[in-house]
């Protein structure tokens, strides 16, 4: 009995194998060569065979098996990873035109020291407007999929990328470690109907498919991922333990040869005329391709050229983004409304008759402040040019005089706050109004609430807007510490909120709780403190009772705070309902660790300021500004005569050469730790 037993299993192992293999092979067929098989109805029986042999025999179950591709992964939060290989961003040529062309051909001859008879190979490719990302494999099996994030971190987004029908969960014939890195797209298509169904539920659409890429890939629930059908396309490298292609064109066929979807438009050419060709030829087609672009890429084919043409700062020298010039299209001023901030800032803004424009509709555009409005002389009922490009913030650029009708309206700014009726005032000098509500004002409330809970600060994930208006509209909320008065009894009820929700957006809250002096800063709403000064406040004080009690003059020590930074910490703290919000926030649990601060050490590095450049043996970029700050001395992004070091590393670029000529003491990793651990000063 136990031999026959053993028999059965090892039959329905081999056809869990079998059904996997042949399933991997139709989905190829399907998504990637664009040419079916089988029927609808015989991949989905052989899907649910496998899918119940799975669940019967789950010790069989393999980590890249079809079914992965529909999403079961819930995960509470995006977790950090660190890239074997920095995903560096490339050039973007700012000329427009053909110029950017030959511009890019004369720097490359110009760094390889050619002469005018000898040629180079550019490999010529699509700028997709997606989301890049590394997939890494070992053994030929995905073992991670990581964003781009600041070029040296990214997060995992592994179980969600494994719902993308066009990706090869496992390679034959891979070597031991290859990273293949190329972008997540959704296609146009694919986009319309996402907003159809959102707007069908009665859900915020999105604004371009880009959006809705980026917001579909980072989802904490992958089976949500799996129903947006993201596409990927294969562009380039990681880690790599062997390299199977000599040339960028080269590694493309590899890729494709190996079931990666890969661009079929792609060229390799020789001269600048060539290069010009091609964007021309893409801009011509770009319309009619199935997904957005904003440029094509030209890069240098031969590897060995790239790797002696190096990179400069933070970019390739032997590879540029070509964009094409942004968009502008007409459309009318059909009114113009007032927006209040977070902060109480009162915005006027134009509600446009819809247009469509650098890829998406754009139904509303901001005028900034009255002076802006002023200016521009834009009146309601105008007809103004509209320009945006790629990800641009859409704005009005001129108006129209000649198109203006006779019942045009001027627009006069109120001097009261359209949500709470509270004085709005000016202060001299100043370009924009705010409302003196303050925490009574709505409209603050409100986006006060959102920016709380945002990632960033709190990290409170289940709100979103209409939950914020209804948990005002219902007296839940009236300050932000009041969020941790929300039950699952309060919450449940609400629209859209069932008992699974509640229970999710409470655990979420209590698991808030423990957060960072920092993040803590950043959310509650300081006027002009954003994630940087938090973390240069929170590095400064070290805790929150000495910021509290601070100076003018004590505010104006910290790194990257002017007076009016200053003024207005110093104002937020003076004021009793923010000192009451504060303790109230403490009292429901939330807490920090707290240290001594910076100001109050003797650090090795106080008072020293430095640049970094080039890629170092052990350490990221953030990783090493990280360990300086901590030690006490700043970091700057150019090299001056004020600068104390330059920490450089392999590659190093411009901001070199540029220490040499001024004089700057020049020290590496090693060097760098000595001055820390010893407290000694490098002779450069």
């Amino acid at each position: 009995m136990e031999e026959q037993d053993k028999k059965k299993l090892e039959a329905v192992k081999l056809r869990m194998e079998k059904l996997a293999e042949e399933l991997e092979k139709h989905n190829k067929a399907y998504y990637i060569d664009n040419a079916p098989t089988v029927s609808d109805e015989v991949y989905d029986s052989l899907f649910q065979e496998l899918a119940r042999l799975e669940k019967e025999y789950p010790q069989f179950k393999s980590a890249v098996s079809p079914t992965e591709r529909v999403g079961a992964t819930v995960q509470s939060e995006l977790k950090k990873v660190m890239h074997a290989v920095p995903m560096l961003s490339i050039h973007t040529e700012t000329d427009y035109t053909a110029q950017g062309a030959y511009d890019f051909d004369a720097r490359v001859r110009r760094e390889l020291e050619l002469t005018s008879d000898q040629t180079v190979d550019y490999d010529c490719e699509l700028k997709f407007d997606g989301l890049a990302i590394n997939l890494r494999y070992e053994d030929g099996v995905l073992v991670q999929a990581a964003t781009r994030g600041d070029g040296y971190t990214g997060e995992d987004v592994t179980a969600n990328v494994k719902t993308i029908k066009t990706l090869p969960l496992k390679v034959e014939g891979f070597p031991k470690i290859f990273e293949v890195r190329g972008e997540v797209i959704m296609h146009k298509e694919v986009f319309r109907k996402l907003n159809e169904e959102q707007e069908a539920a009665g859900a915020k659409l999105f604004a371009n498919p880009r959006n809705a890429a980026a917001g579909s890939l980072r989802q904490l629930d992958s089976s949500l991922t799996a129903k947006r059908n993201l596409n990927f396309y294969a562009y380039g490298y990681g880690e790599v333990s062997e390299m199977p292609a000599d040339t960028q064109s080269g590694l493309l066929d590899y890729l494709k040869s190996k079931g990666f979807p890969v661009i079929s438009n792609r060229t390799v050419v020789q001269t600048p005329e060539e290069l010009e060709a091609f964007h021309l030829e893409v801009a011509r087609i770009r319309h009619d391709l199935p997904f957005d672009i904003d440029g094509v890429v030209y890069k240098v084919n031969s590897f060995a050229r790239q790797k002696q043409l190096g990179f400069v700062s933070r970019e390739p020298r032997w590879a540029v983004a070509h964009k094409y010039p942004p968009e502008e299209v007409q459309t009318q001023v059909l009114d113009i409304t007032v927006q209040v901030g977070r902060t109480g800032k009162l915005t006027p803004v134009a509600r446009l008759k819809p247009v469509f424009v650098g890829g998406t509709t754009i139904s509303n555009v901001s005028l900034h402040n009255e002076e802006f409005l002023q200016n521009m002389g834009i009146k309601i009922g105008d007809t103004v040019v509209v320009h945006r490009a790629g990800d641009v913030i859409p704005e009005i650029v001129r108006v129209i005089p000649e198109l203006r009708p006779k019942d045009a309206r001027d627009f006069v700014m109120p001097e009261f706050c359209p949500v709470c009726g509270s004085h709005a005032y000016k202060e001299d000098g100043e370009k924009d109004r705010h409302c003196s509500g303050g925490l009574f004002c709505r409209a603050q409330r409100a986006q006060g609430i959102l920016h709380f809970v945002s990632r960033k600060a709190m990290g409170i994930d289940g709100i979103g807007e209409k939950l914020a208006e209804q948990l005002i509209e219902h007296d839940l909320v009236t300050t932000v510490a009041d969020i941790y008065r929300l039950t699952v009894d309060k919450l449940v009820g609400l629209d859209r909120m069932g008992q699974k929700s509640a229970e999710k957006l409470v655990a979420s809250i209590e698991a808030s709780k423990k957060t960072t002096l920092e993040r803590f800063l950043y959310a509650i709403s300081i006027p002009e403190v954003g994630e940087a000064t938090a973390r240069n406040l929170a590095a400064h004080f070290g805790a929150l009772k000495p910021l509290e009690d601070a100076s003018l003059e004590q505010l104006l020590e910290v790194e990257d705070i002017g007076p009016s930074g200053a003024e207005n910490i110093l104002h937020f703290f003076a004021e009793p309902a923010n000192i009451a919000v504060i303790n109230d926030l403490m009292d429901r649990g939330v807490v920090w660790e707290e240290g001594t601060g910076t100001s109050d050490q003797e650090l090795p590095l106080n008072g020293l300021t430095f640049v970094l450049t080039g890629t170092l043996p052990t350490l990221s970029r953030d990783e090493a500004s990280d360990i300086i700050r901590k030690a006490g001395g700043k970091v700057s992004g150019s090299v001056s005569k004020k600068t104390s070091y330059v920490l450089a590393g392999e590659s190093a670029g411009s901001k070199l050469a540029k220490a040499e000529s001024l004089g700057v003491n020049i020290i590496d990793e090693p060097e760098l730790f000595k001055m820390i651990n010893q407290g000694v000063k490098a002779d450069g």
